[in-house]
């Protein structure tokens, strides 16, 4: 029937949902400050600058903050096998 959406779609949008679900259980267990910093930088798309300003770190531990976080995030998604090398 018209409309409906093929396989391939409901495939790709199941995914995208169980990622971002993961992610949220990820960033839950998470101090505040490291999911304040995750989120202000990569879903408000603020500068590194702007991060470290609003939770009072320095330019270099911010970076460095994001850095272990995406990395652990990337952990986290291989184990729920979301993220595939």
């Amino acid at each position: 029937a018209e409309g409906l959406p093929d396989g391939a779609s409901v495939s790709a949008d199941c995914e995208a949902q169980a990622v971002g679900e993961a992610i949220s259980a990820f960033l839950r267990q998470q101090s505040a400050p490291v999911r304040i910093a995750f989120l202000r930088r990569y879903w408000y798309c603020d500068s590194v600058e702007a991060v470290a300003l609003r939770l009072g770190w320095s330019v270099s531990k911010t970076k460095s903050v994001l850095f272990r976080t995406r990395k652990k995030l990337k952990i986290h998604l291989m184990k729920e096998e979301l993220w595939h090398e």
